[in-house]
């Protein structure tokens, strides 16, 4: 475990308990590690989950932009170190780099948060937990910045979800892993035989809680494709994968 004021490096290491059937880091536990990282990074400066539930407020994950060239494999080290880019009074954009045992970069993550009101479910102030700006940092983040994600109404219906306890967080609502689960298994384990994420990018728009009944819609290529999260008609979040072949 590194770390100074404006970044956090953390060190895993991939067991086989936990990989896909591909023998590498699954894309929801990738997701899982970078809030788990922001989780300790926020906790380092006081404004992490013991700070802002004195004020009935939460840190909750806005979008989430993910580039790999590869993912750990089985028995293999990795390095996660985290930064802020940038922030204003409503987000905080926060990024992520990946590299492997060998201290090689095989992936970064771009992420936008924002604090919210735990009763009125709005958004909150992020000046009031005191000068962010101290830990900003310059260091560059060179993939693409999270793009802008809609439907364009010609989506097919693939399946439907009820989401159940087991989804829920801490903020008592679906979390952010169970989205990204939901939406991988619209996949079959032959295309990912053969291509693996490339890049993902999801972005939620409502709050899903328990018991809402989801639709998943897609649109797309098989190897460039859109899915959404539509709950009574609205659309609840919206994510893009692209598939690379395998080498």
């Amino acid at each position: 475990m590194e770390s100074n004021v404006k970044e956090y490096t953390q060190k895993f290491y991939l067991v086989a308990g936990d990989c896909n059937p591909e023998k590498e880091l699954p894309l929801t536990m990738l997701v899982n590690r970078v809030i788990e990282i922001a989780t300790v990074h926020a906790n380092m400066w006081g404004i992490g989950y013991d700070a802002l539930i004195k004020n009935n407020h939460a840190w909750v994950l806005s979008r989430v932009a993910v580039e790999m060239k590869r993912y750990p494999k089985v028995n293999e080290n990795y390095e996660m170190t985290t930064w802020i880019e940038s922030y204003n009074r409503h987000f905080s954009k926060r990024n992520m780099e990946i590299t492997d045992q060998n201290g090689e970069t095989i992936g970064y993550v771009r992420t936008v948060w924002m604090i919210i009101d735990l009763a009125s479910r709005g958004g909150a102030d992020i000046d009031r937990y005191g000068n962010i700006a101290d830990y900003v940092s310059e260091r560059p983040c060179p993939i693409e910045p999270i793009s802008r994600l809609r439907m364009t109404g010609d989506a097919i219906r693939k399946s439907d979800y009820t989401f159940r306890y087991a989804d829920c967080d801490v903020n008592r609502h679906v979390n952010t892993v169970r989205y990204v689960e939901l939406l991988l298994n619209q996949f079959t384990l032959e295309q990912f035989d053969k291509s693996f994420v490339e890049r993902f990018e999801i972005a939620f728009y409502k709050e899903t809680r328990y018991g809402d009944t989801a639709e998943v819609m897609m649109e797309g290529s098989e190897d460039d494709c859109k899915l959404s999260v539509k709950v009574n008609g609205e659309c609840h979040c919206c994510a893009r994968f692209r598939l690379a072949p395998r080498k």
